[in-house]
């Protein structure tokens, strides 16, 4: 295993810790998954957000599966000995947890490093560890999506603001803190020492539209956002072929792609066009231009164009539904779905996002009940039998 040996405590709830903590998971690690007595509250995402009764929380499933749960309360002192001796006896300690949670815990890094100069302390936050909004809470649409200007970029001009999909930048910034985790290994490896990482969502966010930002501070440009039908790359947009499927064409060296995108619509008349030679030409003349374009596409359906693209190696996609991606052959061949084992009825999920040629990253465990391992994680810790049910009588451990 990939990580095996490796045992991870994560304090983690709703997504961008627990996340990273599934991936580890799923790489080998053994991660311990500390909740408060009422669990995860990602456990009962549709309940919490809408209201909705659902037998299960299939985000869930996918951020937590392979772990081990103990539930402790962590507002009794012994709850809180308990949590530190487990991190403590870590290697690495994955948290979401606001600073001054943590420090009223005794679980922040200047109070664990006094103890342990081995431990690698991750955390992921939304605004960082520094600055007037450390400890304000956050989660991916507001720190990502809103704060950051993704919204904003990808908001036609005088539209309402263009809502998150669940989970989109928790699993941006969770694969950010894992790059983190790993390199923090692998240094541990050559002097010994853990370190801090952390990873916020805010910094996730600013590099992940780092092109833009980037402009923005060297020459005060904003790119702004356009309707489709204000584009000036048609060989880099979305169309609607004839029988209402929609694609993406993706001629990013417009130049060196236009012939072939007219030799497969048959329009080989408008390379010669001087309003369409060049991609300047067709950036000044794209109002022009698209509507051509645009009833081309209309008079066949996506599987024709789709051979025709090919045919001429003009760089395509089709724009898929989620209920069409599950069904995707490719998807299936590089095995971008995993079974969860011990689920009733049988489950499948998302599998990680990296694949390695000598390790196996499937699942090898299920999703935790809450406070499932309890009993055997506190007694891996030395805790005695009999301790563990004064423990668990007097409500610290569930």
């Amino acid at each position: 295993m990939l990580l095996g040996g490796i045992r991870v405590v994560e304090m983690g709830v709703w997504v961008a810790g627990p996340a990273a903590g599934g991936v580890l998971a799923d790489w080998g690690a053994d991660v311990i998954k500390l909740e408060p007595p009422a669990g995860d509250p990602m456990r009962r995402a549709f309940q919490n957000l809408a209201g909705i009764d659902l037998p299960s929380s299939p985000p869930f499933n996918q951020d937590n599966r392979g772990k081990r749960s103990v539930a402790l309360d962590l507002r009794l002192d012994e709850g809180r000995a308990i949590a530190r001796r487990l991190v403590l006896g870590a290697d690495v300690f994955l948290t979401n947890y606001r600073h001054d949670a943590l420090e009223r815990l005794g679980l922040d890094w200047a109070s664990l490093s006094k103890e342990s100069d081995r431990l690698i302390y991750a955390h992921v936050t939304g605004y960082g560890s520094e600055g007037p909004d450390r400890d304000r809470a956050s989660y991916d649409i507001g720190s990502f999506w809103a704060r950051s200007g993704i919204s904003h970029l990808l908001t036609p001009t005088g539209d309402d603001p263009v809502g998150a999909r669940g989970g989109f930048g928790d699993h941006i910034t969770a694969s950010h803190i894992l790059a983190g985790i790993a390199a923090a290994l692998f240094q541990r490896e050559r002097t010994g020492r853990g370190q801090r990482v952390e990873s916020n969502l805010l910094g996730s966010a600013l590099y992940t539209i780092g092109w833009d930002i980037s402009l923005q501070l060297e020459f005060g440009i904003s790119l702004s956002p356009g309707k489709r039908s204000e584009s000036i790359v048609p060989t880099v947009m979305s169309y609607k072929a004839g029988d209402g499927r929609w694609l993406w064409l993706l001629g990013v060296e417009a130049d060196r792609h236009w012939p072939r995108m007219v030799k497969a619509l048959e329009l080989t008349d408008l390379e010669c066009d001087p309003r369409f030679a060049t991609a300047a030409a067709r950036r000044e003349n794209a109002r022009a231009l698209m509507p051509i374009l645009d009833a081309s596409f209309a008079t066949r359906p996506l599987a024709e164009w789709a051979q025709r693209f090919d045919e001429v190696d003009l760089w395509w996609a089709p724009v898929q539904t989620p209920a069409e991606v599950v069904q995707d052959p490719q998807a299936h061949a590089v095995g971008l779905f995993v079974d969860l084992p011990g689920q009733p009825g049988g489950v499948r999920s998302v599998s990680s996002p990296v694949q390695f040629s000598d390790c196996d990253t499937r699942p090898r465990r299920g999703v935790p009940q809450l406070g499932e391992h309890g009993s055997e994680i506190l007694q891996e810790v030395g805790i005695p039998v009999g301790e563990i049910e004064r423990l668990r009588t007097k409500g610290v451990l569930r």
